[in-house]
């Protein structure tokens, strides 16, 4: 796992791509390379793990190749073995001379035989073109700027912006969505000049000053192709994926949360490599029982003493004030889960351990609904049959109820409340609100009226992607859609950013083409069945894990908010609400934002996470207009 950047034509583009790459130095601390051919500069931050040699180093060139790569490919040793019976010889044994010769032999054609996470650049020296590309399903980063027949492009949004800041300018729509989602969809970018490498795709670069692009693979056509295929087995392609995932020169360990998917994976893993490593976390014990979380920990460490695990436990304890400024610059664009915070907690105790590499279970839910909105929104098309004469009464009653008391939060009352809110409402409209922070009328009331505009544009954007597949049933159109638009704009996206500041790489054996395939070839009835979600995947692992990990209540890989709210965090949440950036560009009128903050401090709401994520963009906004951004 690496930082990559570089410059296509661009004025002082070799100072340029220096300053590129230092900036990404957390992601490779383990060596740094430069490549330069006329007007085309390469750079690279190594963290080294397949071929620690010199052999693996970075930019690697090659009989007039230049590749740039950040990534692993799980199949690297197959796609090996078919180059050397044609005739390839290898110098060294990493996976990036295996992407090199790939390219070589089969250009763009290589892309959809690669399985893996990766996001390159290559040049050409004969034709003087460069092409950019990025993993199926969107795990590894890839941002860009282009102006003129120029490109700049880098790993991390960070880089682009902190050299280009004066002549970049903040998408205000793109700011809308981070608010309605509490993160940027993978389709939009922060900034108005910058963009990101979509998923499945790569762009070419001609000395021309032209640009083409292509589609190599597109989840759409793999979930509908599946469909109408045989169903896979599931268990044995999850093993597999597993295996490959532990490919590594150096020490791998795993997240083991105590949930479903983390146990499942620490267990595959634990039989490939007996006493493997893992890593979990717990809370204080007053912040676990003013949010009633459930108790993880006592599962987690079930998992590891049956499969025998070595397990390190870390209290989640963070000097909140300290940490969100530094999570906020790491993760690129405004994210407001922070579920970042414990990745790269995690990662951090990982890394002073010595691993360089964990197994995360991130992605399971999202392809075999496993979240609660899941099966809300198919309770709710239950729910819509029962006459409003019974509704009525039990929404009133639950509308009075409080979410919090002096001492503890009500969950359940969180639960019943954020289901009546979307619960009559049509099947794209009632899934985009089971998940998201606010309502149109909520989003516009909070907002500069001129952004309304702006607002109708995002909610067109999810309904339009929600809408835009070939499947038939419910479940399997929730899946997609959180497939193309939650996993790389959330998930994959704090889990990349959070793991590479603690220079650690997160692999995700869920997020791989083959399980991707299996997943969409299973329907939802075998997804969700009675009140169980990810049936299926339970299935799958009952062969491995005892009844009680595999049917335990779903756990939350979050934080305590509320408890972070209301102490640690209420002094800063009044100094935004009075004297913030936002409220003083107009970006946020101050007495909805007012009222976000009363109603979460009196219990009658749960506003938790809408005020960190308020948070959160207060600190980016501050950010981006100190580096010229505006």
């Amino acid at each position: 796992m690496c930082g990559i950047a570089g410059a296509y034509g661009w004025p002082d583009g070799g100072p340029l791509t220096d300053r590129l790459t230092k900036t990404l130095a957390h992601r490779g601390p383990d060596g740094a390379g430069r490549y330069d051919h006329r007007d085309v500069h390469l750079g690279h931050r190594r963290l080294s793990i397949i071929d620690l040699s010199e052999t693996g180093a970075q930019p690697m060139v090659s009989g007039g190749l230049a590749l740039t790569y950040n990534g692993e490919l799980y199949n690297a040793p197959e796609l090996r073995a078919e180059l050397e019976a044609a005739g390839v010889r290898f110098r060294g044994t990493s996976d990036t001379e295996v992407l090199l010769e790939a390219w070589r032999r089969w250009g763009t054609d290589s892309l959809p035989r690669l399985r893996g996470m990766f996001a390159f650049g290559i040049y050409d020296e004969r034709t003087g073109e460069l092409v950019l590309a990025r993993d199926q399903l969107g795990i590894k980063p890839l941002f860009f700027v282009r102006r003129g027949g120029g490109l700049v492009f880098a790993s991390e949004l960070k880089a682009l912006a902190g050299e280009l800041g004066g002549s970049l300018h903040i998408d205000e729509a793109a700011l809308v969505a981070s608010l309605l989602y509490y993160w940027v969809p993978d389709a939009r970018c922060a900034y108005t000049e910058a963009e990101k490498l979509p998923p499945g795709t790569w762009l070419r670069c001609r000395p021309d000053g032209q640009v083409e692009r292509g589609r190599f693979w597109s989840i759409r056509d793999v979930a509908a192709e599946a469909q109408e295929g045989p169903e896979a087995d599931l268990a044995a392609v999850i093993e597999d994926s597993t295996r490959k995932h532990l490919l590594s020169d150096v020490p791998v360990a795993t997240f083991l949360s105590g949930g479903l998917d983390s146990s499942y994976l620490t267990a595959l893993a634990a039989r490939a490599q007996p006493g493997i490593s893992a890593y979990t976390i717990g809370f204080r014990a007053e912040d676990a029982k003013f949010e009633a979380m459930p108790d993880d920990l006592r599962y987690a460490r079930q998992v590891a003493a049956r499969f025998g695990v070595d397990l390190h436990e870390i209290e989640i304890a963070p000097k909140v004030l300290d940490l969100l400024p530094r999570m906020t610059y790491h993760l690129d664009e405004p994210i407001g889960d922070p579920a970042a915070i414990n990745t790269f907690l995690i990662c951090t105790a990982a890394r002073e351990a010595g691993v360089k590499v964990l197994l995360s279970g991130m992605g399971a839910d999202e392809l075999f609904a496993g979240y609660r909105k899941h099966f809300a929104n198919l309770l709710a098309l239950r729910y819509q049959k029962v006459p409003g004469a019974v509704r009525r009464p039990v929404e009133s009653v639950v509308d009075r109820m409080p979410v919090a008391g002096a001492k503890r939060g009500y969950r359940s009352v969180r639960f019943a409340k954020r289901f009546l809110s979307f619960a009559e409402l049509p099947e794209e409209t009632a899934f985009r609100r089971s998940y998201t922070m606010y309502d149109q009328q909520e989003l516009i009331g909070l907002l500069n009226p001129d952004l309304a505009p702006a607002v109708d544009d995002v909610l067109t954007e999810h309904a339009d992607t929600y809408h835009d597949n070939a499947l038939n049933d419910f479940v399997n159109r929730m899946c997609l859609a959180d497939a193309r638009l939650f996993l790389p704009g959330l998930n994959l996206t704090y889990t990349d950013r959070s793991s590479m500041a603690a220079s650690t790489e997160v692999r995700v054996p869920f997020v791989d083409v083959e399980v991707v395939k299996a997943a969409f070839s299973l329907p939802g009835n075998r997804k969700i069945v009675g009140r169980q979600g990810k049936a299926a995947l339970k299935q799958a692992a009952s062969s491995v894990l005892p009844r009680e990990i595999v049917y335990r209540p779903k756990g939350l890989f979050s934080a305590p908010l509320r408890a972070w709210m209301s102490r640690d965090l209420a002094p800063l949440m009044r100094e935004v609400v009075h004297d913030g950036v936002l409220v003083k560009s107009g970006f946020l009128r101050q007495e909805a934002l007012q009222r976000l903050v009363d109603e979460d401090a009196s219990g009658r709401e749960d506003r938790s996470k809408h005020l960190w994520h308020v948070l959160t963009l207060e600190y980016w906004y501050r950010s981006a207009t100190h580096q010229g951004a505006s």
